[in-house]
């Protein structure tokens, strides 16, 4: 059954400020990336205190709200609260960058370009990559009908790309959608196609150089630079931005009751010729221009391109500013037919979940391992933003030990120097990405894979042998924090009522029943080392079934709490008794609790402590096991569980056998 994300979309909404504070929202791999009109409205210490929220991210213009892998359906939920359509997005008088740095707009622009496509250009890519390493193994024939068929869903989409990116370049630009994609069609189409691979000849431009062109044909006597634009990513985008400026001049002295037809006839008129002469030109030489220089660095030095980009990666995710390499990347592929860098990043994110799956094995905190195991197997599919932000970022130095893998498996990459021909899927996925469509599966596809492993072992390797002080320090000074409270509960309950017990009453058998319904648990099943270990005393635990907790004996309250999370008593025998109804509960301030108690009041076995409301805490995130401890039980012979499995109030769970005289006496300075 799906699960319902309208109340996290609801606490999202409230906590970035409100719907009226949305600009925009999209997303991502994982990340809600809201547009807001005031940064400082938003909640951020709320947002990441809230259950299914991992982080928030300020950065490239954005407030990026880190969702997971569930990103998708909390976005579709939030559409739907928000009253969103579109993507959130609201009238042009509202939306103000003015405040925005260049690099924040290049960058939100960017990703507001290539977000809407990562899916199906990922699905693509995998698909394309796929079929080519089944030729490439001659597992199926480049002239079979099959091959024909999966190659044309893998590399249609790059070939038609400037159509697609039309689409998501007419939303940033706010241009009408459909003039945008005519733009990209006339691009794209056929005959323009053939006519720049003539093989008649007017004249050559710029010979020798990387900006070489030629002329096949002229349009009302000026020259035609011929140009492919298939598979082309920048000057679609600069094309869709002129036509943005045209329309809005257009639609200025138009008339309204013909701006139907005439504002997109004038539009293409000016922008496809114009966009054939001198746009189409000059954005493919820039990218041309850019990959000549991003070769030049990559050919300085591979590896130690390899080692800084891969050391660097994962703090460019969290800024955000690793789109500009997806544009770079895409840019490469149109000019070059490939693209070295951004390959160099490969080896991160194995790195990343080669330090997690260490943390995994190394952590004692119980919820550092509920958010590690589904951080590591995302990390597998390259989606590593759960596992920088939920394990490794907050610790500091797992952070640090994962760049350094990821840089030395960057230099083995470009040692190796391995390519991507096609923007394929993430993580294992990648790899068929990075075959080449003349050389196949040849070495520097197996050194990717080397890399990638070299990676995921370095990272573990530096977790194990550096990182385990780092893992669990917050823990370790939660769990010292927590055993001096419950010692200090204990003590208190020692001291609180000692006229109740006799020098005579510990030497006779006591018996404690069940204080709740549900299911018995040993103490050692508690997943709190502080009751676990039996440090605070022997006894038994109780998963329970309904939300009331009673007296487990005849005697006096001792202890109670505002929270109403803890009861200390003392039974008339002398038994010093905690129950404890769940873990960290204290942090709910009351929240689900209802004392009915007050210290001091005296008791019968079987008399209501505590109401709790056992979903209200579980949907908070807390559990409910509930250990009830004889914080005394040196006091005692032999403490003997003596039922199992489900109980129910009232029913006998644990025998007190009593010591000696002077055993007691002995260990009681209040009894000698």
């Amino acid at each position: 059954m799906a699960k319902n994300y309208d109340a996290l979309a609801k606490t999202i909404i409230k906590d970035v400020g409100g719907k009226d504070n949305v600009i925009s929202v999209v997303h991502c791999t994982t990340r809600l990336r809201f547009k807001l009109k005031d940064e400082k409205k938003a909640n951020d210490d709320a947002l990441k205190d809230t259950d299914g929220v991992v982080t928030v991210v300020k950065a490239g213009g954005q407030y990026q709200v880190v969702i997971g892998n569930e990103v998708a359906d909390v976005y579709e939920a939030v559409l739907k609260e928000g009253g969103f359509s579109g993507g959130g997005q609201v009238a042009d008088d509202d939306l103000d960058d003015s405040n925005m740095s260049l690099m924040d707009k290049a960058i939100d622009l960017i990703s507001g370009i290539f977000t809407p496509i990562l899916g199906p250009m990922a699905a693509a890519g995998m698909i394309k990559g796929l079929t080519a390493m089944c030729a490439s193994f001659g597992w199926l024939a480049k002239t079979s009908g099959t091959y024909e068929v999966l190659y044309a869903i893998g590399d249609g989409f790059f070939y038609f790309l400037p159509l697609i990116l039309a689409i998501t370049s007419a939303k940033k630009f706010k241009v009408d959608r459909f003039t945008a994609i005519t733009i990209g069609a006339a691009m794209c189409y056929p005959a323009m196609v053939a006519m720049n691979s003539s093989k008649k000849v007017l004249f050559d431009l710029f010979n020798g150089t990387f900006l070489h062109s030629q002329v096949h044909a002229t349009f009302l006597g000026i020259p035609i630079i011929s140009m492919n634009y298939t598979s082309t990513v920048i000057p679609i985008i600069l094309a869709v931005w002129f036509a943005s400026v045209v329309e809005k001049w257009c639609k200025k002295w138009i008339p309204t009751v013909v701006k139907t037809f005439l504002v997109p006839f004038v539009t293409l008129l000016i922008v496809v010729p114009l966009t054939f002469l001198i746009i189409g030109p000059l954005a493919t030489w820039i990218g041309n221009a850019l990959a000549a220089i991003t070769s030049a660095v990559y050919n300085f030095s591979p590896v130690l391109a390899g080692i800084l980009l891969g050391g660097f990666w994962q703090v460019f995710v969290i800024f955000g500013v690793h789109w500009g390499f997806v544009a770079v990347m895409m840019s490469n592929i149109a000019a070059l037919g490939y693209d070295p860098i951004l390959g160099l990043s490969l080896g991160a994110s194995f790195a990343q979940i080669g330090v997690v799956l260490a943390i995994l094995l190394q952590t004692k905190d119980q919820k550092l391992k509920g958010i590690a195991l589904p951080a590591f197997l995302s990390g597998i599919f390259g989606v590593t933003e759960p596992a920088i932000y939920g394990v490794t970022l907050p610790r500091k130095k797992p952070f640090v030990l994962s760049c350094i893998a990821a840089g030395i498996g960057g230099g083995l990459i470009g040692f190796f120097g391995t390519k991507m021909y096609m923007m394929g899927g993430m993580g294992v996925f990648v790899i068929p990405a990075a075959i080449g469509p003349k050389t196949g599966v040849d070495m520097s596809v197996y050194g990717l894979m080397i890399a990638m492993a070299v990676s995921f072992v370095l990272g573990f390797i530096l977790q194990m042998v550096l990182g385990k002080k780092s893992v669990d320090q917050a823990y370790d000074e939660k769990q010292a924090k927590t055993v001096q409270e419950v010692a200090n509960q204990a003590d208190t309950i020692a001291k609180a009522a000692p006229s109740l017990a006799s020098t005579s009453d510990l030497n006779v058998s006591t018996e404690l029943v069940s204080p709740l319904a549900g299911e018995l648990l040993p103490l050692s099943e508690v997943k709190d080392e502080v009751f676990s270990s039996g440090a605070m005393g022997e006894g038994v635990a109780v998963e329970p079934s309904e939300g009331v907790l009673h007296a487990p004996a005849d005697g006096k309250v001792v202890m109670t709490f505002p929270t109403g999370h803890a009861i200390g008593m003392k039974t008339s025998d002398g038994a010093e008794i905690l129950m404890h109804i769940g873990m960290d509960t204290v942090n709910l301030q009351g929240h689900g609790f209802e004392t009915l108690v007050a210290k001091g009041d005296e008791v019968k076995a079987g008399d209501e402590l505590v109401k709790f409301d056992i979903d209200a805490i579980h949907a908070k995130g807390y559990v409910v096991t509930t250990p009830i401890v004889v914080t005394n039980s040196k006091d005692y012979e032999k403490i003997t569980v003596v039922s199992q499995g489900k109980v129910k109030v009232g029913q006998e769970i644990l025998d007190l056998e009593g010591a000696s005289e002077a055993e007691a006496a002995s260990s009681n300075p209040q009894m000698a």
